[in-house]
């Protein structure tokens, strides 16, 4: 490579070769460095955002600038509140790195030059009105004066009511309590459903805050007994003709529209009244028990006489043969 190189004898600025050749400061980092070490003294007033401006460093390329600079030492700050109360910067660039000590004993030697602030007003507590003293507010200030040069005479003021009259009417309904606050499982449950409807439909595309709104809505189908496939089959059935315009709209409006019924709630059966325990007539030893409808028995005594009556004496097996040949059984000889 051939280098020509003329030392410039006017409007230059001295570079360190620890800037220059610094392998961790891009060259954004390197030219806002450089370009603020050869300003004049008037012009460091305006702060390192305004003057990176003007290089062209600006939006993130400055704010990843500035943090090079400040995590290798060359620009510090320092954030204190003035009179009052305002915030002021203080910035400190330097071409060499310093600690934060050293940048602190810096500013304390020389303190930097900031911006002047605008004239902080004082409060409003503390002002005093431009004339008179402040009054209260008065409506209105016309009051109608009546004509009395007409022959007619004014009306007489109308009498009050008696009071029984406002006793009398009936007291104002209180308003309707607002619905308990819906559970945030079943919130969640809608919103996922909602959010899911744009992989069927991209018209039914929904934002997060689109979709956390009707949420409101599409609960109330879930806590009516219906599952998230019959939530997700009702919105998306029966498309319109002429497309969906607005996926907030449409959706809000089948919502509401085609809410379910609540479920009819079950009536219970009253128990029927237990009657007095009455002594049974069955065999054994004397016992009482509780009949259910009208009974004279207890349960163990009608199941005993139900098992003796059903059970029949048993038939030897010669007999039933003979039964089927219809032929009399021949006894056997005795030996």
């Amino acid at each position: 490579m051939l280098r020509h190189v003329i030392a410039p004898s006017v409007r230059y600025t001295k570079a360190s070769n620890d800037v220059v050749r610094h392998p961790r400061l891009d060259s954004d980092a390197k030219l806002l460095v450089l370009y603020v070490q050869g300003l004049p003294d008037d012009a460091s007033r305006k702060p390192l955002g305004e003057l990176a401006g003007k290089v062209g460093i600006k939006g993130r390329v400055y704010q990843k600038a500035k943090r090079q600079l400040v995590a290798h030492g060359y620009v510090h700050e320092w954030r204190s509140q003035g009179e009052g109360g305002r915030w002021q910067t203080e910035q400190l660039l330097t071409n060499i790195p310093l600690t934060r000590e050293q940048a602190g004993l810096l500013r304390t030697a020389q303190p930097l030059v900031v911006a002047a602030d605008p004239p902080v007003t004082p409060p409003p507590s503390e002002q005093f009105p431009t004339v008179g003293a402040p009054t209260a507010r008065t409506a209105g200030g016309y009051e109608p004066v009546e004509d009395h040069s007409d022959k007619t005479t004014p009306h007489p003021p109308t009498e009050p009511e008696p009071a029984t009259a406002l006793s009398a009417a009936p007291a104002p309904e209180p308003a309707p309590q607002a619905t308990a606050a819906a559970d945030p499982t079943q919130l969640a449950r809608a919103e996922r459903v909602l959010l899911s409807l744009r992989h069927t439909r991209r018209e039914l595309h929904l934002g997060v805050r689109e979709a956390r709104d009707l949420a409101v809505e599409a609960v109330k189908w879930l806590e009516r007994g219906l599952s998230e496939s019959d939530l997700r089959h009702a919105l998306l059935a029966e498309r319109p003709q002429d497309g969906v315009r607005s996926a907030v709209g449409f959706l809000r409006y089948r919502l509401i529209q085609k809410l379910p019924e609540p479920p009819a709630r079950q009536q219970l059966h009253e128990r029927p009244p237990l009657l007095e325990p009455v002594e049974c007539k069955g065999p054994g030893d004397p016992h009482v028990f509780r009949p259910l409808l009208g009974e004279s028995e207890c349960p163990s005594c009608r199941l005993a006489a139900a098992r003796s009556e059903a059970v029949p004496e048993p038939v030897p097996w010669r007999e039933r043969v003979a039964r089927l040949n219809a032929t009399p059984t021949a006894l056997p000889a005795e030996p």
